[in-house]
């Protein structure tokens, strides 16, 4: 082989890698999370290993593959996990509360909307400095990894919804396995019927034939409203109103689900800066159905209904 045709492939596989390298660094893992973890009430320990975990749980959301599907780095999905640290052993025992928020950017705009936000009271798990954080299909064996990957496939799930009709549903399905793998753990969370605000009641309210409605809806109020709200306001907002609809539905269906109200306590600012330019006519059928999914929130349906 001469020489110039060792230069030609020499060549050739630089370009290669190159190309690899450029493909791979235009791809990312689905989420984009900080975490925090707040240990002030702690006295007396060292702190060490509260920064630990942090960082250690940083690492394992953001630079784990959690679905098949291709994300480039700006489509990462924002969210947040605080962690409040309520008591702590030096066996490595912890009982928190975790708060949970996903966030949304809405089309060609500089706002982000709230897709998620929720506060687990229940969040307790064992952990020492160092410890391997890993996730293994089939086999929970850890309280901690085991929520926190039941959060990341349900905030994952419910960004695709609202990119398409029912489009999460796999990955919804992947939480509600965690869950169904965890009823054998003795940590409170996970139970059926223990609490309808617990991870068990929030995934399978979610996947529930009866709450399809609500489904739709996150995807018509998402994308239909609010992403169509900075090309035509009117008619973004009347999809919006559609869409509450079909959230006045899922209620109707499944009267005791906790998750039109909670979706009615995450977008109740926003709901009331998305009518405050509305019609009369508009502001009033609002109000009536917002009043019947979440009557503790009148105070904020009151300013819907007498803004100007």
């Amino acid at each position: 082989m001469n020489k110039k045709i060792i230069q030609n492939i020499f060549r050739c596989a630089c370009l290669a890698s190159l190309l690899l390298c450029s493909s791979l660094s235009g791809t990312a893992q689905e989420l984009n999370c900080k975490v925090s973890i707040n240990y002030s009430q702690i006295q007396g320990t060292n702190t060490q290993v509260f920064k630990t975990l942090e960082t250690a749980l940083t690492e394992f959301i953001n630079d784990h593959k959690w679905t098949s599907a291709q994300y480039g780095v700006a489509e990462r999905i924002s969210c947040s996990m605080n962690i409040t640290v309520k008591q702590h052993s030096d066996d490595g025992t912890f009982k928190c509360e975790l708060i949970v928020q996903a966030n949304r950017p809405v089309f060609d705009s500089n706002y982000n909307t709230t897709l998620f936000n929720f506060k687990d009271v229940n969040f307790n798990f064992t952990y020492l400095e160092f410890d391997p954080l890993e996730l293994r299909e089939n086999q929970i064996d850890s309280n901690l990894t085991a929520v926190i990957a039941y959060y990341a496939y349900l905030i994952i799930g419910m960004d695709m919804d609202s990119m398409a009709p029912l489009g999460g549903t796999d990955i919804l399905r992947t939480a509600e396995s965690i869950v169904t793998a965890a009823q054998t753990m003795s940590e409170a969370g996970w139970k059926a019927f223990d609490d309808s605000r617990n991870r068990h009641g929030i995934i399978t309210d979610y996947l529930d034939e009866n709450m399809k409605p609500f489904r739709q809806m996150i995807y018509d109020y998402h994308r239909s409203g609010l992403d169509e709200m900075t090309q035509n306001a009117d008619r973004g907002r009347a999809k919006i109103t559609s869409s509450l609809e079909e959230l006045k539905k899922a209620k109707e269906n499944k009267p005791l689900s906790v998750l039109p109200q909670l979706f009615t306590e995450i977008k109740k600012d926003e709901l009331v800066n998305v009518y405050s330019k509305g019609t009369q006519s508009e502001k009033e059928q609002v109000y009536n159905m917002l009043v019947d999914i979440n009557p503790a929130q009148s105070n904020f349906w009151d300013k819907i209904k007498s803004s100007k």
